[in-house]
């Protein structure tokens, strides 16, 4: 499976990552603007949070969906039956932050959400006329002013021996949304799956940036950009007891978004909540 590496300023980024999207769902970005040291801070931040008493008092809201998610609620993958090992934080440039990571936490949500715009115009300017035909507006019109940009901190805690047999740290899954910039991960684990359903290692450098369309995008683009199936496999040996984290920007469109004659953005959003167990239906009202 072909995932292209991508130096963001060369002049030929936008054809490879449009190729790579089309070909794969997924590309590889390098020599980008997201400030490497910042994120290692970011990381360190978060940690720390993840580790203390303090997190229990920022629990999620499951209305909005911001805030703490503990281990006792984390997803279950669409399909799946058992709880990934992880716990996370979904952070909303509007919503709740604990004070001591505001600041570190908008500024990387900031500068990933710099560089998604730059990529989504990209596949504006390199999508085939027939299929950018389908788009009801721009990409980059798309997420303009839109307040459902999730910036989440995934938090996957060490390995202890006594998981449920068949739990993953993220079971195989896809997306919700319309594209996703994710900081690499501090450990590796990251798979993506092709076409003949074999897995493959997903590059997880310092400083990498990893990009997947999501649901939303496929949805949209009537297919020809697939929203590619990936996962996040246990550790062994050594590092099975260490924890890993990765923080995922996943950018959507504004709620009134038409995505095709079936959805918009708001109507495909809560069916996949309701079907991630992440939402009922007394708490969308």
């Amino acid at each position: 499976m072909n995932v292209l590496k991508i130096d963001y300023k060369a002049a030929n980024a936008p054809q490879l990552f449009t190729k790579s999207l089309h070909h794969t769902g997924f590309a590889v970005i390098v020599n980008h603007p997201v400030d490497a040291e910042a994120t290692k801070k970011l990381y360190v931040a978060w940690n720390e949070f993840f580790n203390s008493s303090e997190k229990t008092e920022w629990l999620v809201n499951k209305k909005t969906q911001e805030g703490y998610v503990p281990p006792s609620i984390a997803e279950i993958a669409k399909g799946n039956e058992i709880r990934d090992l992880k716990e996370f934080y979904n952070f909303y440039a509007w919503g709740k932050c604990p004070v001591p990571l505001k600041q570190l936490t908008q500024q990387i949500y900031d500068q990933l959400f710099s560089v998604a715009a730059t990529l989504l115009h990209w596949l504006d300017d390199n999508t085939p006329a027939d299929v950018k035909a389908k788009f009801s507006e721009t990409l980059v019109k798309m997420v303009e002013n839109t307040t459902k940009n999730l910036f989440r901190i995934n938090y996957y805690p060490g390995l202890t021996g006594k998981e449920e047999p068949g739990a993953l740290r993220a079971a195989a899954h896809e997306d919700i949304d319309l594209l996703t910039v994710l900081t690499a991960g501090t450990q590796t684990g990251l798979q993506t799956q092709d076409l003949k359903g074999l897995w493959h290692d997903v590059p997880c450098d310092p400083g990498n940036l990893v990009i997947n369309g999501g649901d939303m995008l496929e949805e949209a683009s009537g297919g020809y950009y697939p929203s590619t199936t990936h996962r996040v496999l246990n550790p062994t040996g050594e590092e099975a007891t260490l924890p890993r984290m990765s923080c995922p920007l996943f950018v959507h469109p504004r709620q009134e978004v038409v995505l095709s004659e079936r959805y918009t953005a708001e109507s495909y959003l809560t069916e996949r909540l309701f079907e991630l167990g992440l939402l009922k239906k007394a708490e969308a009202m």
